[in-house]
């Protein structure tokens, strides 16, 4: 079940990154809800439990109206306080603190220029943030945290983006129709007949083919040819064979 676990998850990983452009470390970014989670249920350090669920190094984030929102709770959240104290803090620019789960939304926005990872234990702004194309989610289940799956419209949303890649778009259309009549004038300037009366094509003259004449009508070899070396035979002579020739080359040369 832990290895079913972890083959979905990155693969989940794996679809963001390629997709989205998701790169390491991960920047995941935590509310009110996730940081009790993980102290309520020992996940400590939450960083290490995090690395752990996306396989990969995580960088923790939270924002300022996250931290006002626990303070207001008061001493029952006095240790989700301060563990969210020790997270990095992104930024919001909000004046006026609002509440943590609409500070969540306008932080990631439309496309999620940041990247971000959302941790959230609260299942209505999940639902929210799944119709934001390129937005994982991490939840906690007891002592187990879980990235959900791309939902419905991020698949169909990545589905139409790269059949759109596919086609040209209207500019792109213009201007390769711009180009191929262009193309096609300068063909006609070509094949039309210049000042001095002679076409620039004529088809009557057409280049030599060089390759059906013989090297000896080019006089010019078409291939290097070198002489085969041949091996040497040796005579072996017998001693008596060899005296009787001796003789007679000396009476030949005596008479």
């Amino acid at each position: 079940m832990r290895f079913k676990k972890q083959k979905r998850h990155r693969k989940t990983v794996r679809f963001f990154s390629v997709c989205f452009g998701f790169r390491q470390p991960f920047k995941v970014l935590c509310d009110g809800t996730f940081v009790h989670h993980l102290l309520h249920n020992d996940l400590t350090p939450a960083d290490k439990a995090l690395s752990n669920c996306l396989s990969a190094p995580v960088k923790l984030f939270t924002t300022s109206c996250v931290l006002a929102e626990l303070i207001k709770l008061g001493a029952a959240q006095s240790g989700s306080c301060q563990a969210a104290r020790k997270l990095a803090v992104a930024r919001c620019d909000h004046e006026k603190k609002v509440s943590a789960d609409a500070c969540i939304e306008e932080v990631i926005g439309e496309n999620n220029l940041e990247h971000f990872f959302v941790a959230t234990q609260d299942a209505d702004l999940r639902k929210k943030l799944q119709k934001v194309p390129n937005v994982p989610l991490i939840f906690g289940l007891r002592n187990a945290l879980f990235l959900e799956q791309p939902s419905k419209f991020q698949r169909d949303f990545v589905k139409s983006s790269e059949e759109k890649r596919l086609h040209l778009t209207e500019k792109e259309f213009k201007a390769l129709e711009k180009r191929t009549t262009s193309i096609s004038a300068n063909a006609d300037e070509e094949d039309s007949v210049d000042e001095d009366g002679l076409g620039r094509h004529n088809p009557g003259l057409q280049p030599h083919n060089t390759r059906n004449y013989s090297g000896k009508e080019k006089d010019v070899k078409d291939r290097v040819r070198f002489k085969r070396k041949r091996a040497k035979v040796l005579f072996l002579i017998h001693p008596q064979t060899c005296t009787s020739l001796v003789r007679i080359v000396l009476c030949t040369s005596i008479a």
